[in-house]
Parts: C-alpha cells; sequence; structure tokens
C-alpha cells in the first residue's frame, strides 16, 4: 500500500511543504526511526485510545510510551484504554494497522499531542503504510491539526524499566546455595547468626 490517497489529497490542498520517502518494511516506531535515520525524538509515534468521549489519537515521541495515568487527566476522563487492532481498522479503513498518520482529524478523532515534539524541529510519521512516511515541520502539523497539546508521554527508559532492571540485577546477585557432600543444597547462613561447635 501507498501513502494514504486521503491524507495526500489534503496536505496538497493545504499547500504546505512536506516530503515522502520510502523504506523497508518496518513495524515499529523504533525500526522506522532507524531505517530512516532520524532520531527517535522526531518520530512521531501515533496511538489510538479509548475513552468514556470517544476515541482520540495521542501522538508522542517514538522514545517515549503513553503514561495512561497522565494522559487521562489532561484529557479530563476517568475511563483510558489502549484500542485494540479491530479498533483501529474500523476507524482509519484505508490504512495498514498501526501505520496511521497523527491526522486523525481526516477520520473525525481528536488529536492530542506531546509538547515534547514541539522541540523537534521536523516530524517525520507513517503515511498510511509500513513503507512510506512524510518529513514535515511540526508547526505546520499543529497548524493544519490544531491538536491538544501536554505532556503525557513516559521515556522507554524511564521509573517502570528502571526498577524492572533493577529486580533483574537483585535477583542475579542473590548468593547460590552451597552443596553438601550428599549432594544437598545448603542454605547460606542468615545475617546475624553464629555457628555452634557440636559437643564431643
Amino acid at each position: 500500500m501507498a501513502i494514504s490517497a486521503r491524507l495526500q489529497a489534503f496536505l496538497q490542498a493545504s499547500n504546505v511543504k512536506y516530503t515522502e520517502a520510502k523504506h523497508p518494511v518496518a513495524y515499529t516506531a523504533q525500526e522506522i526511526a532507524a531505517t530512516q535515520h532520524v532520531p527517535g525524538r522526531q518520530l512521531a509515534k501515533c496511538v489510538l485510545v479509548k475513552t468514556e468521549r470517544g476515541p482520540v489519537l495521542a501522538v508522542l515521541p517514538a522514545i517515549h510510551r503513553v503514561d495512561v495515568k497522565k494522559l487521562k487527566t489532561l484529557l479530563g476522563v476517568s475511563t483510558l484504554t489502549i484500542a485494540k487492532e479491530a479498533d483501529i481498522k474500523e476507524r482509519f479503513p484505508d490504512v495498514e494497522v498501526g501505520a496511521m498518520s497523527p491526522f486523525g482529524n481526516l477520520y473525525e478523532v481528536p488529536v492530542v499531542a506531546d509538547r515534547a515534539l514541539e522541540d523537534s524541529g521536523d516530524i517525520v510519521f507513517n503515511a498510511g503504510s509500513h513503507t512510506d512516511t512524510i518529513t514535515m515541520r511540526y508547526e505546520e502539523f499543529a497548524r493544519l491539526v490544531k491538536p491538544k497539546a501536554g505532556a503525557f508521554g513516559q521515556s522507554l527508559g524511564g521509573p517502570a524499566a528502571k526498577k524492572k532492571a533493577a529486580g533483574k540485577a537483585a535477583r542475579r546477585k542473590r548468593p547460590r546455595p552451597k552443596a553438601t557432600r550428599r549432594g544437598r543444597a545448603k542454605a547460606p547462613p542468615r545475617s546475624g547468626a553464629t555457628s555452634r561447635r557440636r559437643r564431643r
């Protein structure tokens, strides 16, 4: 599949400057950034979320993940979940699943953009397929889409990831039980315990 005809027609009618590019098939935002040789902070990935008020398209840098709690607060909603593949197909029927552009306004889906993208200058994003991208100024994107802006992204190496990594490191450092002559494992002595000699 090529670039979304709907997106292409909109950009041409809006008289905005942009460039199109082809790349090998890539499914994740990080893979696309690598094939296009652009920093992950400039690759704008799109995540469709569902709320009690309807769907919302969250746009943030490839190096971030959606912080559900922050996004709920920003949108002022009580429930928010990541949309499933079937939901994406229903809302974006003319693009490949997971390759939607940040122009949710073309599908009557509100857009919320993470403020981290504002400092990117140019942004790169999927154009409707897993082999096509578009590059344009963030300011032009914001002018055309008018997204709600806020901070809801969490670094992929954020607190949750660091906590998980620390847990793995702690498990690796635990002393292994010593083997006795009979082959049974002998547990390491408890902290503060003293050894006692047997009486003869």
